[in-house]
């Protein structure tokens, strides 16, 4: 009987387990954050888990209490997926931290439900940046090593040549390291395009300055099979044949973040 009992007890927490969910993965579920920003936060002692601060890796169970900055999340306000497409202006922080940066996209676009941007495009920049409450694809988008494209249109400030777009082609020593092979096409006689499958930070414009060149505008006009056509400072939902075409694109993507 002991053995029984002991059997079944063992069987209880097993299934317990297979329920648990990470903290990260569970913030972004419910459309708190992407998972990167909760990890922030948890290392910053703002998640609790049933009135304790939460450490990075630790698992939510269904009857859990999750609180971040003393305010309680709920598995119940699990909304549907959200899809934007936003036209970002110049001077627009991609941030969802609203005390630190005033001029953040999230106060500016004002959507109706909580979502989070899909990487960043800094505030001298502007362009096409997607936002969403769905944590899996945040991740997926942003890995580097998945070689997802994104797309830009580019002006400098004096007149470029064959060798600046070889050179930009063939990569360029920045932050200690060489900068991906891409492609690159100009436009004419100052301007641009270029389409990258990395991301790193103000990468355009640190790359033109290694070559000697100072970038006056940086516009994001595509994030792979999602194009810019809505004016700046505008927003829209994805179509059902986006969503469909992006998960095709992303279904062999990682879902871990580098």
């Amino acid at each position: 009987m002991k053995r029984l009992i002991n059997y079944f007890l063992s069987a209880d927490k097993k299934e317990t387990s297979k329920m648990a969910t990470r903290i990260n993965k569970y913030l972004s579920e419910v459309g708190y954050c992407s998972r990167r920003e909760a990890d922030r936060l948890i290392l910053e002692g703002k998640v609790t888990i049933n009135g304790k601060i939460s450490e990075i890796g630790a698992k939510v169970e269904e009857s859990d209490q999750v609180e971040v900055k003393g305010q309680r999340i709920e598995k119940s306000k699990r909304q549907k997926n959200t899809y934007l497409a936003f036209n970002k202006p110049v001077g627009i922080v991609c941030t969802t931290d609203r005390k630190v940066e005033p001029n953040n996209v999230i106060d500016f676009i004002k959507y109706p439900k909580r979502i989070f941007p899909i990487g960043r495009l800094d505030k001298l920049s502007e362009g096409l940046i997607f936002l969403t409450n769905d944590g899996d694809i945040v991740n997926k988008i942003l890995r580097a090593r998945n070689n997802h494209e994104k797309e830009y249109i580019v002006k400098v400030n004096r007149p470029i040549n064959s060798d600046f777009i070889q050179s930009m082609s063939n990569g360029v020593e920045i932050l200690g390291t060489r900068t991906r092979n891409c492609f690159v096409k100009q436009l004419g006689s100052r301007n641009f395009k270029i389409i990258l499958t990395q991301g790193l930070n103000r990468q355009i414009r640190r790359m033109c300055e290694a070559l000697g060149y100072r970038v006056l505008s940086l516009k994001r006009v595509r994030i792979m099979n999602i194009k810019l056509d809505v004016p700046i400072g505008e927003y829209r939902e994805f179509s059902k044949e986006e969503i469909l075409e992006l998960n095709g694109l992303l279904e062999n993507s990682s879902k871990t973040y580098d």
